[in-house]
């Protein structure tokens, strides 16, 4: 059974493409189970993500359903000796952290990462005096060892993704980065941090300009993430006011990669973007100075 005793998100993932395998080499559950000795049941349960698959069973099943791509056979199995690996964001305490789990998971996974953001700034980008000031405008009661962790774990979202070397890609409304910060001090390191970050190779930052308003209205923010070689999204992501929801409906995919690739084409160009960044910090006031 999956760590915890329910199902995640990377069992979830595995069940799905066992079963669209399945699906695809005209075979039932009956003939999955006698090629690894186990009930219809129990493959059921694979399935649906429900318990997680040994990775011997899931060669088994790769070869009955014909996967001969080195590739995609070295995805599934790392699929199945992840699925109950505890995630380090799982040290820690905060409950916002742990409802974020199956967030950090996909991340984590990722080889694509894609964001639209019009309101804030992506929470890999943030710098901690950013996230500190979302964290204090945030309605719900966090204490400062909540709040610390928080930050913490933001920082080493930003690490792992570094690590993976995962291809991320944000698009960012101009608001959310023209608007007042809570010192003029925090808004420019904030920027600078993102205009530094733009140049390394697996990273694109694109501003959408303010008068973009009909590609901004395509999509309220998410995330998509995708786990092979396509850019092509698996899953998407979203907040609601109180969770992370997060779609797997092949249908809800494709209309937000073309949602992504509305906003993108609007965007300005990677280097415009950059020097739109570089502009605007040296427009920001600075504390202290006469106008």
């Amino acid at each position: 059974m999956p760590a915890g005793g329910k199902p995640t998100v990377r069992s979830r993932r595995l069940g799905a493409a066992l079963k669209r395998l399945r699906l695809a080499s005209q075979l039932d559950q009956d003939r999955a189970a006698d090629a690894v000795d186990c009930s219809v049941a129990k493959i059921s349960r694979i399935e649906s993500g429900q318990v997680s698959a040994r990775v011997g069973d899931v060669r088994v099943l790769l070869d009955l359903y014909g996967v001969q791509d080195g590739a995609e056979r070295g995805r599934l199995e790392k699929l199945a000796r992840d699925s109950n690996k505890r995630g380090w964001w799982l040290d820690y305490r905060t409950p916002t952290l742990t409802q974020l789990g199956d967030f950090i998971a996909l991340e984590a996974d990722a080889t694509y990462i894609r964001s639209w953001q019009p309101v804030f700034i992506p929470g890999v980008l943030q710098t901690p005096a950013y996230t500190r000031a979302l964290i204090a405008a945030n309605p719900a009661v966090i204490t400062a060892e909540a709040a610390d962790e928080i930050v913490k774990v933001r920082q080493q979202r930003r690490e792992a993704i570094q690590e993976t070397g995962a291809r991320f890609a944000a698009v960012i409304w101009e608001p959310a980065l023209t608007a007042p910060m809570p010192s003029s001090e925090a808004h420019s390191a904030q920027l600078a941090h993102i205009a530094e970050i733009s140049r390394q190779q697996n990273v694109t930052i694109q501003v959408l300009p303010l008068d973009e308003w009909a590609a901004a209205r395509v999509a309220t923010p998410f995330v998509t993430f995708a786990f092979g070689p396509e850019p092509a999204p698996e899953a998407v992501a979203f907040d609601s006011l109180s969770n992370t929801v997060i779609l797997e409906d092949s249908d809800e995919l494709v209309n937000y990669a073309h949602a992504f690739d509305t906003l993108r084409s609007a965007a300005l160009t990677p280097d415009k973007s950059r020097a739109f960044i570089e502009k605007t910090i040296k427009s920001i006031p600075r504390e202290g100075r006469n106008p």
